[in-house]
Formats: C-alpha cells, structure tokens, sequence
C-alpha cells in the first residue's frame, strides 16, 4: 500500500485521522525489514483492544496492532491476566515517556525495537537413531515478531522487579534501548544468546 493510499484510508468520515490513544499518528510508521512488514500491524486505532476477535482464526494474530500485541504480553504472567485496560495505560504512559526521551514517534521506536530484538535464527530438537540433537533453524516472520515482543516485555518486568522504578519507566527504556542497539537492552542480549547457540549448532 502506497503512501498516499494509506493516508487516504486513515481519515475518518469527519476528515479527521485516527490517531492512537488520540495522540500518534501511525500512518508515517515504516518497517525497515521486509520480511516482518506482513506481521507487524500497524492499521489505525483510536484505543488498541480488539477483544479477542482474532483468536479463532489461524494466524489471525497478525492482523491485531502491535501496540495491543504489546499490551497483551504485558498480561502473560497470573497477575496481571486479564487486566487490558490495566496493561493499555502502561503502555500509553511509556508511549509518552519515550516521546520525551527521543521526541520521535514512540510507534516508530517500538517498530525499530522489535526489528532489532528479533532473531533470524534458532535450535529445535530433532531425534533420529535414538539421539536428541541440537538442530540451527530459520525462524519464521511471526515468530520473529512474537520473540521480539516477548523479550521486550520480560526485560521490562525483569528491571522493575524489587525496583523503584515502575513498569512504565522500565518498559520505555527497554523499547528505546532496543531500537537504538544499545548493550543493556534484556532483548537484544537474549537475541545473540540465541543466535550464538544456533551457530554452535550449524
């Protein structure tokens, strides 16, 4: 989709465009990598809570906007299951963070983090004669983007544990940290734990 297509369709009927929590436009968002363009979403929403209408659908993950797919893994653990509207804000409040912080769109930076955070390569087991073996495999598209999103969010929960530093703060600085490569960033380090281990598997 063009451009001005894509600009075209993100105006609303009033002639207003649809802007995330009403602040970020999504629409000069760009994905550097090809091969993840078709599973990070990134159509317009005012509130990202699409309540669970992909679930039934084989690979329907990939149409759901990536800011939700943030949020939703920001649920995984028991305590914080179920709470949406509660894993929303802390989104939206490290949305603002990193736009103080980088005065860059805070969409933009999440898009760079999950390209940079994302491993092209991995071990799966195969057992042939009786023997497990450690084998190096491509990873898929989505499950690049599924790793990215889940090392980004652990990271953040990792750093605000026993911290003072609330979740909003730590998950800001991971999102940056990880779009600009930076050697502290959780996700990046467990991204070339993974790779290293797949070429010692080759």
């Amino acid at each position: 989709m063009s451009q001005e297509t894509q600009g075209a369709v993100l105006k609303t009927l009033s002639g207003e465009e649809i802007k995330l929590f009403g602040k970020w436009s999504v629409s000069e968002v760009e994905i550097r990598d090809q091969s993840l363009r078709r599973y990070i979403s990134l159509k317009p929403v005012l509130v990202p809570h699409s309540e669970g209408r992909h679930a039934k659908h084989r690979f329907g993950k990939a149409n759901v906007s990536i800011v939700e797919r943030l949020a939703n893994e920001l649920m995984r653990p028991g305590r914080n299951a179920g709470k949406k509207m509660l894993a929303l804000n802390i989104v939206k409040r490290a949305f603002e963070i990193i736009e103080l912080k980088t005065g860059k769109n805070p969409v933009q930076v999440l898009v760079w983090a999950i390209e940079n955070a994302s491993p092209r390569e991995e071990t799966t087991r195969v057992i042939y004669g009786g023997i497990l073996y450690h084998v190096s495999v491509d990873v898929s598209p989505q499950r690049r983007v599924d790793l990215a999103l889940r090392f980004i969010t652990e990271g953040a929960r990792a750093c605000s544990f026993n911290n003072p530093k609330t979740i909003e703060e730590c998950l800001a600085d991971e999102i940056v940290a990880a779009a600009y490569g930076d050697a502290n960033s959780y996700a990046l380090r467990k991204k070339e734990e993974i790779e290293r281990i797949a070429l010692a598997s080759r």
